[in-house]
C-alpha cells in the first residue's frame, strides 16, 4: 500500500456515479481519491501516473471498457488492484473479469460500508466479491462447467496437501480469512499463509480465481 492510506482511482463514464463513489470513499479518513477517469484509457493512464492502490472500473465505458482496461492494468501495473463495478445482469463479463485477475466485483447499488470494505480489502491484497452476486455467479459457473473442466481442476488441486484443500474449499464458499480460521481452528495469519501458498501452487492471480477453481474441482459442494 502506498503511504499510510489507501489511494484510489475511480473510473466511470457517469459524473454523478463518480461523485457518489468519491463522497462515500472520502468519508473514510484513510482513503484518498487521487483521480477520476471517464473511460478505460484514462483509467490506465491515471493509474500509471498516480500509482494508486486500487482502481474502481466500471465495465461499460466508452473508448476502452473496463475489461480491456483491466487487461492493460494487469500488464502495465500489476501491483494495482482493480475492482470491477457492475450491474447484476452482467454475469459473463464478471466471470471474464475475475478470470483475468480482477480483485473482485461490486454491484453499483452496493451499500456505502460495503464499498469502503471492498476497497480496504483489495488494498490489503484480498479479493472482494459482492455477497449479493457472488453466490449467483459461482453457482451458475458450477452448473455450466463441463466434465473436462472439472477434471482439469481436480488435477491441479491434487498437488495440494489435505490442509491446503480444506482451506481452498472454504475459499470456494466465499469465506474470509477470519471465518476460515474459525472454521478450521487456525489463526487468521496462518490462513493467510496457506492462501498465499495455494495461490502459488495453483498459479492463480488471486483468491477469486482459486475459489472458481475450487468449485470446478467440486470442493465444498
Amino acid at each position: 500500500m502506498a503511504g499510510p492510506g489507501v489511494r484510489v482511482v475511480i473510473a466511470d463514464d457517469e459524473p454523478l456515479i463518480r461523485a457518489g463513489i468519491r463522497l462515500i470513499l472520502t468519508s473514510d479518513p484513510e482513503i484518498e481519491v487521487v483521480a477520476e477517469a471517464a473511460n478505460g484509457r484514462e483509467a490506465v493512464a491515471l493509474a500509471l501516473s498516480h500509482a494508486p492502490d486500487v482502481v474502481l472500473l466500471d465495465i461499460q465505458m466508452p473508448v476502452m471498457d473496463g475489461l480491456a482496461a483491466l487487461g492493460e492494468l494487469r500488464r502495465a501495473a500489476p501491483a494495482v488492484r482493480a475492482i470491477i463495478l457492475t450491474t447484476f445482469g452482467e454475469r459473463d463479463n464478471v466471470l471474464r473479469a475475475l478470470e483475468s485477475g480482477g480483485a473482485g466485483f461490486l454491484l453499483k447499488d452496493t451499500a456505502p460500508a460495503e464499498l469502503i470494505g471492498a476497497v480496504r480489502a483489495a488494498a490489503a491484497g484480498d479479493a472482494y466479491l459482492s455477497p449479493a452476486a457472488t453466490r449467483h455467479v459461482v453457482d451458475q459457473l458450477a452448473s455450466d462447467r463441463t466434465a473436462a473442466r472439472g477434471g482439469a481442476a481436480r488435477a491441479r488441486v491434487a498437488q495440494l496437501s489435505d490442509r491446503e484443500r480444506d482451506v481452498l474449499a472454504l475459499l470456494g464458499e466465499g469465506l474470509s480469512n477470519a471465518d476460515t480460521g474459525r472454521r478450521l481452528h487456525m489463526s487468521e495469519a496462518t490462513v493467510k499463509t496457506y492462501v498465499s501458498r495455494i495461490l502459488a501452487k495453483l498459479e492463480c492471480d488471486n483468491r477469486v480465481q482459486a475459489a472458481l477453481l475450487a468449485r470446478d474441482a467440486g470442493l465444498g459442494t
